[in-house]
């Protein structure tokens, strides 16, 4: 009985402000049959490091994170909202 344990980015998806939420799927399977799949979530917001992301995400910040997007995103968090 061969327990494997495998861990992939699965779902990238950009939302609103221009953040990327990232979704991990940790997958465990039994002699090839996947016996359980759990997720984890994270989001990187513009002008985060991504360095250490999965290369499909640092592909789209670099494509999308402009220098006027990421001012967007700071001058959006000082903004009260009411």
């Amino acid at each position: 009985m061969a327990l494997t344990e495998t861990t992939k980015v699965d779902l990238i998806q950009l939302v609103e402000n221009n953040s990327i939420q990232v979704r991990t799927a940790t997958i465990i399977e039994r002699n090839g049959t996947e016996i359980s799949r759990t997720f984890h979530r994270h989001v990187v917001a513009p002008g985060d490091n991504v360095t250490n992301e999965d290369p499909k995400v640092q592909a789209i910040a670099n494509a999308i994170w402009t220098d006027e997007v990421i001012a967007a995103y700071r001058a959006s968090l000082s903004t009260p909202t009411i």
